[in-house]
Formats: structure tokens, sequence, C-alpha cells
């Protein structure tokens, strides 16, 4: 009934338990997970594929986060375009920009930003955005919204806003190039009140939930590590925003993944 469409889960916050994370994710109806395959940069890329090959509900993605673009080379965009290429890599993610730690310098975010978009446009997979700007500014959204109208909007193959933060106008600017809009735990929060009026108004059939676990613990996890099984309760405050249940909520973000990603709903006709 539930799919969490951003998760961490190579981390080394599960290093001590995650076959009993990734249990409680399926006795919390989780149906399906996606692995996010960012690592610690060059030469951990495959993180989500080795999960993924070791459970037949996770699908992952493969891309340099923009904290570790000074890390990439050549080198490292060569062994992306092969990993794109295995059978349950489903997106290219995340990527993007980040101005808020400025991990590495702007010019070279921009830089592999680019070229991760060029590489995802030859495999013809969708990307996923990670998009944050310094603090009281919009700079890293207009840039990242100018970069995709760019180099990626006329592609057609649209992505996935991942964790989105920003205002209903930066939600539509994104679903008028093609993307889903995916909200995760820190919707729950008391003072996020930008996000959740993003969530009243993201049409339910652009809509995606995630944990992006081990990070942003929903109420009334707040504080704890982050796991797949609270997907559901992001799920449950949506769906008290919009006057749905829980589960009409899970059941259409559901639906939604499976149709954006062209997956079936049954794992035993892939």
């Amino acid at each position: 009934m539930f799919i969490d469409s951003h998760a961490h889960l190579d981390g080394k916050q599960f290093h001590a338990d995650r076959e009993q994370v990734i249990a409680r994710a399926r006795e919390a109806g989780v149906e399906r997970i996606v692995a996010i395959g960012n690592g610690d940069g060059p030469g951990t890329l495959d993180c989500g594929i080795q999960l993924a090959n070791q459970y037949d509900f996770i699908y992952a993605t493969i891309g340099i986060h923009p904290h570790e673009a000074k890390l990439a080379d050549d080198a490292a965009f060569a062994e992306m375009e092969q990993l794109a290429k295995r059978p349950k890599v489903i997106a290219w993610g995340e990527i993007g920009l980040d101005y808020f730690y400025d991990h590495s310098p702007r010019d070279i975010q921009q830089r592999v930003f680019i070229r991760q978009m060029e590489l995802a446009r030859g495999v013809k997979l969708p990307i996923v955005i990670h998009c944050r700007p310094s603090e009281n500014s919009e700079d890293a959204w207009q840039d990242c919204v100018r970069l995709i109208a760019q180099h990626w909007s006329p592609s057609g193959l649209g992505g996935i806003l991942h964790c989105f933060t920003g205002t209903w106008e930066h939600a539509k600017q994104a679903l008028d190039m093609g993307f889903m809009i995916s909200f995760a735990g820190n919707v729950t929060f008391p003072k996020a009140q930008q996000i959740q009026a993003a969530a009243r108004q993201v049409p339910l059939d652009r809509m995606l939930i995630e944990t992006d676990c081990p990070y942003l613990a929903p109420i009334p996890h707040r504080g704890q590590r982050n796991e797949p099984a609270f997907v559901r309760e992001t799920a449950r405050h949506i769906g008290e925003l919009r006057d749905l249940s829980t589960e009409e909520i899970g059941s259409q973000t559901a639906g939604n993944f499976y149709r954006f990603f062209s997956l079936p709903e049954k794992l035993n006709s892939i």
C-alpha cells in the first residue's frame, strides 16, 4: 500500500540492523523501496544496486550528490553510465544543487549536474533532484530550474523533486516541466507550513512520498533514526491535510509510482 520512493539504506546508520529495518517496512505495508545510489560518492556508486539485487521489492538509482560533486571525474561518469544499464536501476539521482552546505563549489556543482543530466538523457532515465538553497534565499531554486529547463526538459523524461521544501510556486515550476513532487517526513513538522501548503495543492496524481531515511523522521518519531516503515506517517499527515485517509494517500502515491516508472504492481510479472 505504501512506497518509500527515496531511502538511503546503505548508510552506516543501518549497518547493525538493516535486515530488521527492511522487515519492519514490509510489516508496515511498504510494497517497494527505492535505494538511492549516491553512497559516499565515487567508489560507492553501486550501493543502491547491491541492495536491489538482494531484495526483489527494492529498486535502485545511481548518481553523484552535489555534496560530492568535487570528487566527480571522467572515471566516475563512465562507471555510472554502465551502472545505469543495470535492470533494477530506475532513475538517475539524487543530483542537483546544494547551496546550504556548499560542500562542493557551486560552479562545480552546476557542471556535474549538467553532465549527469546529459548522461541520464543518453540512457533514458528520469532524474531525482536535490535542491537546497542557502538560508533565506532562492538561489539554488533559480539555478536548478534554469538548468533543468535548458538541459533536461526537452528530453521529456521528467523526474522527481525529492524531499520537497519549497513553495507552491516552486512546485508548480517543477510540475510544468514534467516532474513528480515527493514529500518526506518534514511535512509533518509543526513549523513546516510552506511545505504543508504545497502538499495541499500538488495534484494527487503527481505526488510521491518518501522517508529520505535515515534523515527527517516524521512525527511521532522525530529525532530518531528514520526508516522506511515510517513513510506511512507522512501519508497520514498528507491525508489529514487533504481530508483523505492514510490508506488513500498510500494507494494514490503507490499508483503514481508504478505509472511514472512504468513498473508492474505485481513482482511476479517483472
